[in-house]
C-alpha cells in the first residue's frame, strides 16, 4: 500500500518555545486519520507544518512521494483550514463561484471557469447533497451549510489527500455527527485519505479509522480500538478517564 504522507523527526518551535518534538509517523492511501490531543499540543502546527504552511526547524516530510520540499502538484491535495468562521452575508459569490474557486489551482494563466468546470463542481455539491443550493449567496447559509460548501471547494479538484483543521468547531452537535458523517463517505466512497484535527476524541473514533494523539509529542499512533486497550494510554490519562474517552462515541 503507497503512503500518502510520511513525517520524520519533525520538530517545530514557535519563537523559543518547542510545539512539535521528534514526530514520526505515516498515513497510507485511503486512510482516515483523526488528529487529536489538547489545546496547545501542536495539531494545526502538525498539519500546517505538513503542508509547508509552518516551517520546522527539523525533521522531514514526504507527500505523495515526493519531500516536501520538490512537491508542486498542490492541486491533489484538498485543504479546509482552521477558523474560516461564518461568511459575511452580503459576500457577493454563489456557492457555485465559491465552489468553482477550488479548481483554479490546477490551471495555468489565464485561468477561467469552462462548462466543464462548471460540471465537476456541480457534481461535487450533488455528493454532498447540496446541489440544490448552488445558485444561493454564500453569505445567506447557515454554518453548517457554509461548511458543506467549504469541503465542496476542498474536494472539487478530486483531491487524493483531504486535510482538515478543525473543522467542526463552530458547529453544533448534530451538524458535526452530520459532517463526520459526510466525510466517511467521502473517504470510503471516493478512496480519499483523510487528515482531519480535531479535538473530539471519543466522537472521532466512531469515524476515523486511525487516531493519532499528540501533545507536543508523539503519544499514539493507531486504531482506536488499540488506544482502548492501550496500557499506555491507560497509564497516561488514568483508567477513568481513558474509559470516558472510548464509551463516549
Amino acid at each position: 500500500m503507497s503512503i500518502v504522507v510520511s513525517a520524520h523527526e519533525l520538530c517545530c518551535s514557535h519563537g523559543e518555545v518547542a510545539a512539535l518534538e521528534g514526530i514520526t509517523f505515516e498515513v497510507a492511501a485511503g486512510d482516515y486519520l483523526g488528529i487529536v490531543g489538547p489545546n496547545g499540543s501542536g495539531k494545526s502546527t502538525l498539519v500546517r507544518a505538513l503542508l509547508g504552511l509552518t516551517p520546522c526547524r527539523s525533521g522531514m516530510v514526504t507527500l505523495l512521494g515526493r519531500p516536501l520540499s520538490m512537491f508542486n502538484d498542490w492541486q491533489r491535495i484538498g485543504y479546509l483550514p482552521q477558523n474560516m468562521g461564518p461568511l459575511n452575508q452580503s459576500f457577493p459569490a454563489t456557492v457555485a463561484e465559491v465552489v468553482q474557486l477550488g479548481l483554479l489551482a490546477g490551471k495555468k494563466t489565464p485561468r477561467r471557469i469552462t462548462r466543464a468546470d462548471r460540471r465537476q463542481a456541480e457534481e461535487t455539491l450533488g455528493l454532498l447533497g447540496i446541489d440544490h443550493l448552488q445558485r444561493r449567496l454564500i453569505g445567506e447559509l447557515s454554518g453548517g451549510q457554509q461548511q458543506r460548501v467549504m469541503l465542496a471547494r476542498a474536494l472539487v479538484n478530486r483531491p487524493e489527500l483531504l486535510v482538515m483543521d478543525e473543522p467542526t468547531a463552530a458547529l453544533d452537535p448534530e451538524i458535526r455527527d452530520r459532517f463526520y458523517e459526510l466525510v466517511g463517505q467521502v473517504n470510503r466512497q471516493q478512496g480519499v485519505t483523510v487528515l482531519l484535527v480535531t479535538h473530539d476524541t471519543g466522537v472521532i473514533g466512531s469515524h476515523a479509522s486511525r487516531m493519532l494523539y499528540l501533545d507536543k509529542k508523539l503519544l499514539f499512533c493507531g486504531s482506536f480500538d488499540d488506544f482502548c486497550h492501550s496500557p499506555e494510554m491507560a497509564a497516561f490519562f488514568g483508567e477513568h478517564s481513558q474509559h470516558l474517552i472510548c464509551h463516549r462515541h
